[in-house]
């Protein structure tokens, strides 16, 4: 496959997974916000904003928030930059990217420039972009064969949610959220009813951080999302099923994989800062592999690994 379409569905998948779940943070961060009056408010946004690696120079509050992860077209971290940029690749690559996904994600494109989730209560416009989100990731599921592009799809989106499933679990061994950090944590990864079912009336932090660290049947899961990662990049290098890890994303995605299985909980959660930060650096290095052996040294986007 060209690499410019495989460069551009694996950016689709990206940044369509990264709106979605900055909308999910944003719904379940902002709720705390405005129904604990007991929270700290500027450190929870200092530490929310910092985990999603936006920098800022002015008042920590509720607006600065909803503007850098939101609203903002010039920062990279928000949710109208990632529509644009997914929009943007998918023009790139239209020959292959089917009419019904074409128009969700185009659809959504013009409703975020017409300004119209600036005019709706912030619970209305996080809940339309999450569905659109799930619209458009279900269309490429049900209207795109399954081939090579499907897989560097899939991919950018594995790759994408372990990120950012990461980047909660800082924000909260750093305190966003206070008290009822870890409920929030839930909520905002779409855990909370799974977690329920699995765990019963168990309800403590250490439950938390482990089913979202290590459960291997949960979709939002940093092991889920490394194992369907590599079982994308067995399928782009089939040789890798014979001689092992031929390519340099497979070996950095592998052994973040294989940490996690082999290390107890207690370990990870000794360090759970310095662990999150680690993951997130393996979705760095795995970016800038993919994009080095299969995108004839393209450059990736600047937040999450490299510029565009």
């Amino acid at each position: 496959m060209l690499s410019r379409i495989a460069e551009a569905l694996f950016w689709i998948g990206r940044y369509i997974e990264r709106a979605e779940c900055t909308s999910r943070i944003l719904d379940a961060h902002l709720q705390v916000l405005t129904e604990d009056p007991t929270i700290d408010r500027e450190a929870t946004c200092r530490a929310l904003l910092a985990a999603m690696g936006v920098s800022h120079d002015g008042t920590y509050d509720q607006a600065a928030v909803l503007r850098l992860l939101f609203h903002d077209r010039s920062s990279s971290a928000s949710v109208v930059s990632a529509i644009d940029s997914a929009r943007e690749s998918a023009r790139r690559s239209r020959e292959v990217v089917s009419t019904e996904m074409w128009e969700a994600i185009n659809t959504t494109y013009n409703e975020t420039t017409s300004g119209q989730l600036s005019r709706m209560r912030p619970a209305d416009a996080f809940r339309l972009i999450r569905e659109r989100a799930s619209m458009i990731a279900a269309l490429a599921d049900g209207t795109l064969s399954h081939d090579t592009g499907w897989q560097f799809l899939v991919l950018g989106r594995s790759i994408e949610r372990v990120d950012m499933t990461a980047r909660l679990l800082l924000s909260t061994a750093n305190g966003a959220g206070g008290a009822s950090s870890w409920q929030t944590t839930l909520r905002a990864c779409g855990a909370h009813h799974a977690f329920t079912r699995t765990y019963r009336a168990i309800e403590s932090p250490r439950a938390a951080a482990e089913f979202l660290l290590l459960d291997r049947l949960f979709p939002r899961s940093v092991v889920f999302g490394l194992t369907q990662a590599a079982a994308c990049l067995e399928v782009l290098d089939p040789r890798q099923r014979r001689l092992g890890f031929g390519g340099d994303a497979a070996r950095i995605v592998g052994q973040a994989r294989a940490s996690l299985d082999v290390r107890s909980l207690n370990d990870l959660l000794s360090d759970l800062p310095g662990e999150m930060e680690r993951l997130q650096r393996v979705c760095v290095e795995a970016t800038d592999a993919v994009t080095h052996r299969y995108f004839e040294g393209a450059v990736a986007p600047e937040w999450l690994g490299g510029t565009q």
